[in-house]
């Protein structure tokens, strides 16, 4: 139900969530699957940055670019592709898969799951106590019996720059909510927001330039990946600088003035900056219960906050810091979800029922794909972090282009495929893919990884033919020599 009315009186719940994002949600519905009373408090839309400015819009502005760079590869589809995109029919997807920015649906679906729900502006008040500022200007308070949750998320980090507050930069909101394509389009960044959006937009009618502060792109991943991304955004017309910082901005003339630290100028309609994430907890309380507002929440691997006593307080999500990416919160959220039910039941919390009360994925086996042109995958190490702790590993590459299945893809297939092994256990700790379709490979590696399968039983897993999952196969073969 909708508990939007004011009073007086305090609302106990058994466990009360600040953030109605996707992880949000999901705690409070395994908090409520479990027996115990919940709310869940939001001050924006319910589903959050993922439904409306993240997820499912940037991936239905990038969709058609990749199927249509696909197909320009496949012979008898080239001429039919090779017209520029329907930019109108792209934006109307994007606005019907961002649900038009409007929540109906999900409070359907939280009325559904029996979760209360209270509009307004959440904030710590003390031990286990939620002050929810409403719209109307009341103020609803809330005591939870057993956790309170916070799934804040993240917002845009800026850089501080000089004039910044002149020119209406973009954040990544706007850079999924657009109207239209702006002629030209400066994106400031080098990693997964910035290569995105420079490929939708490019595609999409701007002429992008993307301004590195580093070498290259993508610089968690491993070097490859930045090149073979490089090279995409290149043929599709990016105009890419490396080593590039901006020194100051200033809009005129209905412009963007960029000035560069290397004294030179850059002029464009708009500009994104795509600099990072900073945690949603400058202004939710935590000062309340001896926290420092801005900062990012420590926790263990059950999502308490360890800085707070007597583990009533959870942080679950990005706002934790470990693992930036919608699955792996939703993936928290379940663990958060059923060990506040077992502890409120009394239950031990230990690794049993699958070991779902205690998280591990978020340091061996995060998942994540880039959607570019080509497609990036990876899960698990890469070689510069296995380097930087002392994890000794071996380096297996692989051209996918030779695997049969690329064949089917089209001509001149680009990808290269990389797995690295532990070879004291014999087991894949970090696999990297790039090249068309190498998305849907990236749940094989997961598993193998998660599920510590020993090489010799990997053998055993037999790829259909022909499908570019064949360079299982071929790595193996080629670790083996």
């Amino acid at each position: 139900m909708n508990a939007s009315a004011a009073s007086d009186a305090v609302r106990d719940y058994d466990v009360i969530v600040i953030g109605a994002g996707p992880v949000g949600e999901n705690v409070a519905e395994r908090a409520r699957a479990a027996g115990l009373s919940s709310v869940i408090v939001e001050r924006e839309l319910l589903g959050g940055e993922c439904s409306f400015w993240a997820c499912e819009p940037s991936k239905a502005l990038l969709r058609p670019v990749v199927a249509r760079a696909d197909a320009l590869r496949v012979p008898g589809l080239r001429k039919a592709v090779a017209g520029p995109l329907d930019v109108d029919a792209v934006l109307a997807h994007r606005d019907k898969m961002a649900s038009y920015w409007k929540d109906e649906s999900q409070v359907d679906w939280l009325d559904s799951v029996d979760v209360d729900l209270i509009r307004g502006h959440g904030r710590l008040d003390g031990p286990r106590r939620v002050a929810v500022h409403t719209e109307d200007g009341d103020v609803v308070r809330l005591a939870a019996r057993h956790a309170v949750v916070l799934s804040t998320g993240t917002s845009a980090a800026l850089p501080r720059i000089p004039g910044l507050d002149t020119v209406r930069a973009w954040s990544s909101r706007e850079a999924t909510s657009a109207e239209q394509a702006p002629s030209r389009l400066a994106v400031v960044g080098g990693g997964v927001v910035a290569v995105e959006m420079a490929t939708a937009w490019q595609a999409l009618g701007s002429q992008v330039t993307l301004l590195v502060r580093e070498d290259r792109l993508l610089q968690r991943m491993e070097p490859f990946v930045g090149e073979l991304v490089a090279d995409g955004l290149r043929e599709a017309g990016v105009d890419i600088r490396y080593a590039t910082s901006v020194a100051s901005l200033r809009r005129a003339d209905g412009e963007v003035r960029i000035d560069l630290a290397n004294g030179r100028e850059l002029a464009a309609d708009e500009i994104l900056l795509a600099t990072g994430r900073a945690p949603r907890t400058a202004d939710v309380g935590l000062e309340t219960v001896g926290l420092t507002p801005g900062d990012w929440l420590a926790v263990d691997d059950t999502f308490r906050v360890t800085a707070v006593p007597d583990g009533w307080l959870y942080a679950v999500g990005d706002v934790n810091g470990r693992a930036l990416l919608t699955h792996q919160g939703k993936y928290q959220a379940r663990i958060a979800g059923a060990v506040i039910g077992a502890r409120a039941k009394g239950e031990p919390v230990d690794d049993s029922r699958w070991g779902a009360h205690i998280a591990t994925a978020d340091s061996t086996a995060v998942p994540q794909v880039v959607f570019t042109v080509p497609e990036v995958a990876a899960v698990g190490l890469t070689t510069q972090e296995a380097e930087r702790t002392g994890r000794r590993v071996d380096v297996v590459d692989y051209d996918i282009g030779r695997v049969a299945g690329a064949h089917q893809y089209g001509e001149g297939y680009r990808g290269k495929a990389r797995m690295l092994v532990d070879p004291d256990r014999g087991t894949v700790v970090g696999v990297t893919f790039v090249g068309p379709g190498t998305g849907e490979l990236l749940h094989a590696a997961t598993i193998a990884i998660a599920g510590e399968v020993p090489l010799e039983r990997l053998w055993h897993a037999v790829p259909a033919f022909p499908t570019i999952s064949e360079v299982w196969l071929r790595l193996l073969e080629t670790y083996r020599g």
